[in-house]
C-alpha cells in the first residue's frame, strides 16, 4: 500500500544558485516531522540532508516487546495538525491495520512500530536526501543567505561527490549521541573488548547472552530493558548479571497527570523565561521526569525475579543504585575489573566481569562542528552555550537576516521537554509560524491546568517573516 496521494510542493527545477527557504540538516524524528508539516505550505521550497543511507532510530534498541512511553498521539504531526496525511492513523490506514490497533486498544505503541511509521513517512516525502553529509555552514553577507556545504556518500559510506545549497533559514535536527562515561571511554573505544552501549545492544546480543558474567550500567529505561531482556534469556539460578545505577534508586518515572504537563508548550514557555542560573539547576533535579523507568518495566522485573525464588532460592543477580564506577580495566584477555564507589556508603569496592552494557544514555550532539563559520556571529550565554529565543532559533548578531533553528539541542534554554517526542509536532508548527511570518498552523494559547509562576507568561509573538519566498516552478 502506497500513502495517499498529495500535491508535490517543491519545485520540479530547482536552481542550484537560487536560495532555498529552508535547509534541515538531519533526518531524525524532530526534522522528519517538521518536513511533514511542511509539505502542504506549497510557499516553502524546503530540502533535508542526512548522512545516513536510510532513516533509522535507536535500531538497537528496538527490543521485543518495547514501547514509547509517550502515546501513539505524539506521531510526527497529530498534535499540530490532526488532518495531516502523516498521521500515524494514516500510516495504519494504508496497511489495513486500523481495525486490528482499534481492538488492540494500545496507546502507547511498540517502538519497532514507531521506527516503522517514521520509515514510512521518510519513504514517501519528497526533498529528503540521505546520504549527504553536511559539512559546513556558513553566513553570505553580501548575498544575505546560508551556504550549505555537503559530501554525497555512496552505499559503503565514502565520498562520491561535493555539493553546495543556498538558503535563507536552516533547521538543524542532527539529534544526540551515546554517551560514554570516561571511566569506561578506553574499553569501549578499544577494538574487540565486550563493552557497548546499550544504543548497540541488539547487534551484539547473541555474545552477551553467551558471556558468563554481565553488568549492566545505568538506570534509565534502556538499562531496565537491557537487564529484564537478559534476566529473561538467562538459565534460572545461574542469571550472572549485576545492575549498577548513579542514581539513589531504580526510580520510577513520574508520569501522573500532572507530572506530565512539564511537557507540555505552556511549561516550555515558563522555563524559557526563567534565569540560566535557575534554569541550570532544574534541568538536573528533575531527572525522574525523563530518566526515570516506566512502572510495567519495573513491574516485570520485579515478577521476572519473583518467578525464580517459586522453588526456593534468590536469582543470581545483584541490583544497586547509588554507585559509580571510578576507574575501570582489564584482567588478562577476557576479563573486565570495575572499581565502584558507594556515595551514601562512602565506600568502594570492585566486581569482575565478561560483559558490560553502559546503558548511560544520550547526550545533544554539539553544534560547533557544523557551525563553525558561524561562531563570529553566534550569541553565548554565561557557560559559552548558544543562545536559543523562544522561537528555537540561535540568537545571533543582527547583521544575520536567516534564521538557525534547532531541534532537541535547547534542553538548556527549553528544559526537559525539549527531546520529549510529545513537543515535536508542536515546535516544529512553531518552527514553520516563525518562517512563513503566518499561522498555518494555529497552536493553543493554553495546554495545561497547571500555572507554572505567580506571573503568567506572556504568550509569544509572531516571529518576523522572512524577506522573501522563492517562487515554485512548475513543469
Amino acid at each position: 500500500m502506497t500513502p495517499p496521494a498529495t500535491p508535490p510542493t517543491h519545485p520540479v527545477h530547482h536552481q542550484p544558485e537560487a536560495p532555498r527557504d529552508l535547509v534541515g540538516i538531519g533526518i531524525g524524528p524532530s526534522n522528519l516531522s517538521l518536513a511533514a508539516l511542511a509539505h502542504p505550505l506549497t510557499e516553502l521550497d524546503t530540502v533535508f540532508y542526512e548522512q545516513h543511507p536510510t532513516f533509522d532510530w535507536h535500531p538497537g534498541l528496538l527490543l521485543e516487546g518495547a514501547t514509547l512511553q509517550v502515546p501513539f498521539l505524539a506521531d510526527l504531526v497529530t498534535l499540530a495538525d490532526p488532518a495531516s496525511p502523516w498521521t500515524f492513523l494514516n500510516y495504519l490506514k494504508t496497511r489495513e491495520r486500523l481495525f486490528p490497533f482499534y481492538f488492540a486498544e494500545r496507546f502507547h505503541i511498540h517502538r519497532a512500530e514507531y521506527a516503522a511509521y517514521c520509515r514510512w513517512v521518510s519513504d514517501s516525502l519528497p526533498g529528503l536526501h540521505f546520504g549527504h553529509q553536511v559539512d559546513a555552514v556558513r553566513w553570505n553577507p553580501e548575498r544575505d543567505i546560508f551556504e550549505v556545504d555537503f559530501t554525497q556518500l555512496d552505499t559503503d559510506g565514502e565520498a562520491e561527490a561535493l555539493g553546495r545549497t543556498y538558503t535563507r533559514n536552516i533547521a538543524l535536527g542532527i539529534g544526540t549521541a551515546p554517551h560514554i562515561p570516561e571511566p569506561m571511554r578506553p574499553l569501549a573505544e578499544a577494538p574487540g573488548v565486550p563493552v557497548i552501549h546499550a544504543a548497540d545492544y541488539l547487534k551484539h546480543r547473541e555474545n552477551f547472552l553467551a558471556a558468563d558474567h554481565i553488568t549492566v550500567i545505568g538506570s534509565g529505561q534502556s538499562g531496565a530493558e537491557v537487564f529484564l531482556d537478559l534476566l529473561r534469556n538467562r538459565p534460572v539460578g545461574r542469571e550472572r548479571i549485576h545492575w549498577l545505577a548513579r542514581t539513589e534508586a531504580f526510580a520510577p518515572m513520574e508520569y501522573s497527570k500532572l507530572g506530565l504537563e512539564h511537557f507540555t508548550p505552556d511549561y516550555t514557555r515558563y522555563f524559557h523565561a526563567l534565569p540560566e542560573p535557575v534554569r541550570d539547576r532544574l534541568v538536573p533535579a528533575q531527572w525522574q521526569l525523563h530518566k526515570g523507568i516506566d512502572a510495567d518495566t519495573i513491574a516485570a522485573i520485579h515478577d521476572e525475579l519473583y518467578r525464580r525464588t517459586l522453588d526456593g532460592g534468590w536469582p543470581d543477580t545483584v541490583l544497586t543504585p547509588g554507585v559509580h564506577v571510578r576507574t575501570a580495566g582489564r584482567i588478562g584477555s577476557t576479563k573486565i575489573e570495575l572499581h565502584l564507589e558507594h556515595v551514601q556508603q562512602a565506600s568502594r569496592s570492585r566486581i569482575t566481569t565478561d560483559a558490560v552494557v553502559l546503558a548511560t544514555g544520550y547526550r545533544e550532539r554539539p553544534l560547533d562542528r557544523i557551525l563553525a563559520g558561524l561562531d563570529p556571529y553566534m550569541r553565548r550565554d554565561a557557560s559559552a552555550r548558544p543562545r536559543i529565543d523562544d522561537h528555537h532559533r540561535l540568537v545571533l548578531d543582527p547583521s544575520v537576516t536567516g534564521s538557525v533553528h534547532v531541534q532537541n539541542a535547547e534542553t538548556h534554554t527549553h528544559g526537559v521537554g525539549a527531546p520529549d517526542l510529545g513537543l515535536t509536532a508542536w515546535r516544529s508548527a512553531s518552527i514553520l509560524n516563525s518562517l512563513t511570518g503566518k499561522d498555518p498552523y494555529p497552536l493553543p494559547g493554553r495546554t495545561a491546568f497547571t500555572s507554572f509562576g505567580l506571573t503568567p507568561q506572556p504568550q509569544i509573538p509572531p516571529a518576523r517573516r522572512p524577506k522573501t519566498l522563492t517562487p515554485l516552478v512548475a513543469d
